[in-house]
């Protein structure tokens, strides 16, 4: 099954990613990076809100106490509030590294898994001089054996927790590892053989398909769990960077775009560059896994 995805929230995002669902709330939450912006849309209302943040937001997560998240900025991590815009931060990543924390998402036993992005200040090459980490329920944070990264994406888990996928989106190959306490030796899973193409932000769905966002070619992928391509979803956008499956059963495909690095012939023949788009597909989602560290103990102890 191919299709084509349409307009769900007309917008102008430079770098909307990040997008996950919640289910109690029946919301989206996404980020717009370069705008340092977190955005919700709650599908019932129409309602969409916004709020500015210190620094950059690479990725989130949904935490299990209710209204709160997990921010990975671009320096740290740290706890936040929307309600109350109370934000806490928990650590700093890679303060002496021209790094920032980009792809993120929570493994299927709550706990935060990210790697970060080069930023050289030169403005040369992007160099693999990131790591991927994961932040633990009591908030002790490791680095994971995996190699070093330029600009870490993809990140996301097989249904059963027991998989790892990432990538490196200098390259074209979306790579897979056994997961759990370790992480075990990686190896390809797919490949994106056109040359205009990088992937970007993934999501692994109830049958264990893995769709890929492929910037640059305006279309999701989904792959079987053996790393077959099947299925295609068009964007009317070229630079589609991830995906959430929400709605009411989960068998909708919201999709976030950007418009960053596009010049003015561009952006005419793509209009909707920057917006967020859905489709509706065959197979459902799962439920968005949460963090499992309690903000209350951060705040307690913060303030103690």
């Amino acid at each position: 099954m191919n299709g084509v995805a349409g307009v769900a929230v007309l917008l102008q995002n430079e770098l909307g990613e990040g997008i996950v669902w919640c289910e109690r709330e029946q919301a989206l939450y996404w980020t717009d990076i370069h705008a340092s912006t977190l955005w919700r849309y709650r599908i019932d209302e129409g309602a969409l809100d916004h709020w500015l943040l210190p620094e950059q937001l690479g990725c989130f997560a949904l935490c299990e106490e209710d209204g709160w998240l997990l921010l990975g900025l671009a320096s740290r991590l740290a706890f936040f509030h929307p309600a109350s815009q109370t934000l806490t931060p928990i650590t700093e990543v890679e303060a002496q590294q021209p790094t920032r924390i980009n792809d993120g998402a929570c493994d299927r036993s709550g706990r935060f898994v990210f790697g970060t992005f080069h930023e050289p200040a030169d403005g040369g090459p992007r160099l693999p001089v990131g790591s991927f980490y994961r932040l633990n329920r009591n908030l002790s944070l490791e680095r994971l054996s995996l190699p070093g990264v330029a600009i870490s994406n993809s990140i996301a888990f097989s249904p059963g927790g027991e998989r790892m996928y990432f990538c490196d989106s200098t390259t074209p190959v979306i790579r897979v590892c056994d997961y759990g306490d370790d992480c075990g030796a990686p190896r390809d899973f797919a490949r994106i053989d056109d040359p205009h193409g990088e992937p970007d932000g993934s999501i692994v769905d109830s049958e264990g398909g893995l769709w890929n966002a492929q910037w640059g070619l305006g279309r999701v992928a989904r792959y079987t769990p053996e790393g077959r391509l099947d299925r295609c979803i068009d964007v009317p956008a070229s630079q589609p960077t991830r995906m959430a499956l929400g709605g009411v059963d989960r068998s909708t495909l919201y999709i976030t775009s950007a418009r960053l690095g596009l010049d003015a012939r561009s952006l005419a023949a793509q209009p909707l560059a920057g917006s967020l788009f859905a489709a509706q597909v065959d197979v459902a989602g799962l439920p968005e896994p949460r963090f499992a560290g309690p903000p209350e103990h951060v705040i307690a102890t913060a303030s103690s």
